[in-house]
Parts: C-alpha cells; sequence; structure tokens
C-alpha cells in the first residue's frame, strides 16, 4: 500500500467521502462566515441579518418533502440491491411502488418511471450506496455543530478537524476518524436544527458566547 492509496478520499468509505465538501458549506449559511468572504458592492457592509434569516427560510423550505424523498430513494435502493436472486424490472417497480406506499407523502401517478432514469444506481456508482449522501450530510452538520458550540473560526477546533479528518484520509475508518474529532459517535440533533425541524437557536448559544475568531 502507498501513500496515495489512503490521500484525499482514496480509502475513505464512500459513505463518509462527501463529508468534507458537505461540512465546508455549512459556513456559507453562517452569519460569521459570509461577513468573512463577502460584503456589499457598494457600502462594503455585511448581510443583514433578516436577509440572512430569510435565505435561511428558503433554504429549508418544504425541507420535510426533500427528506423524504431521499429517504425514499435510498431505501428504495438498499432494498433491490439487498435482493437475492437479483430482482427483475416488474419486481424494482414493485418494490418501488411498496417503498412509496411507506415514505410518500404525495401519491405518485401510475405512469411514472422514476426507476428508468435513477442512474446514480444503475449507471453510475452509488448502487446500494444512496443513502451516503444523506449519511453524508448527518456528518457534516453534526461536525459543524461543534464549530458552533466553541466558535465557528476557533482555530483549536479547525486544528482538530484538519488532523482527525482531513490530513488522515483513508488511513484510518471514517468512523474512528470521526469520533476522534467529535468525542463520541455521530448525532442526527444537529441535521434536524440545520433542516430546520428543531430550535437553531439552541446550537449557537454556546458560539454567540465565544469571543474567539483565529483563522485556522
Amino acid at each position: 500500500m502507498t501513500v496515495g492509496d489512503v490521500a484525499g478520499v482514496n480509502g475513505v468509505e464512500w459513505d463518509a467521502v462527501e463529508l468534507p465538501s458537505q461540512f465546508m458549506e455549512n459556513w456559507a449559511w453562517d452569519a460569521e462566515g459570509i461577513a468573512l468572504i463577502s460584503s456589499h458592492v457598494e457600502t462594503g457592509a455585511p448581510l443583514p441579518k433578516d436577509k440572512l434569516a430569510a435565505l435561511l427560510a428558503v433554504k429549508n423550505f418544504q425541507s420535510g418533502m426533500q427528506t423524504l424523498r431521499q429517504i425514499e430513494f435510498a431505501l428504495f435502493d438498499l432494498l433491490i440491491h439487498a435482493h437475492t436472486p437479483a430482482l427483475d424490472y416488474d419486481g424494482i417497480l414493485a418494490t418501488l411502488n411498496s417503498v412509496r406506499d411507506d415514505i410518500a407523502i404525495m401519491q405518485t401517478p401510475d405512469y411514472n418511471r422514476f426507476a428508468n432514469g435513477f442512474s446514480h444506481i444503475f449507471a453510475g456508482g452509488y448502487a446500494a450506496g444512496y443513502y451516503s449522501y444523506k449519511w453524508a450530510e448527518l456528518l457534516s452538520a453534526d461536525a459543524f455543530s461543534k464549530f458552533e458550540e466553541e466558535g465557528i473560526f476557533n482555530p483549536v477546533t479547525g486544528k482538530a478537524f484538519r488532523e482527525t479528518i482531513l490530513s488522515v484520509g483513508g488511513s484510518f475508518p471514517a468512523k474512528t476518524n470521526f469520533e476522534n474529532f467529535r468525542g463520541r459517535s455521530a448525532s442526527i440533533d444537529a441535521l434536524l436544527r440545520h433542516s430546520g425541524f428543531a430550535d437553531t437557536k439552541k446550537g449557537r448559544a454556546a458560539a454567540n458566547a465565544s469571543t474567539t475568531h483565529g483563522m485556522i
């Protein structure tokens, strides 16, 4: 095994590959982060808090429906790839319809053939792995919540993320790396807040009291 075999995303389990990229997106939805990277073109003023609140409201509009949609796709993917022997076309459609009966809020028209174009799992690299999108979102939200607790530009927290997640690549299991950073197993709480399903103020209480804003 060479260094290249475990560098970057090489050797990283598929359901953790999206963690760093989704994790970085969180700064673009935080007032401090936006103020650092942007300003009004004429006045130089940061984005007003009410405008950010409006953007967050739009971001989370129908997030419940979007979450159900991702769960529907992921469950369908896992069920058909866990079936032995492999399902034929009718069996695949029957599985999708069964999942929708359990998950979907709105009934899908009989003529719908979504499965025919689900290239992620039939022509891409996400067969039996589509769930990794939502799982990586959970990991990224939970990882960022540590910054929310300690200050989103806390250099100590940033260094810990770099040393336990980014720099180790695939040299250790992703679960181990995450737990080394977070000090515990992954939790869904931050994802629920970020999706608008729970109180968003709770996660920022500690960060608002923080005075550490040094760059990593």
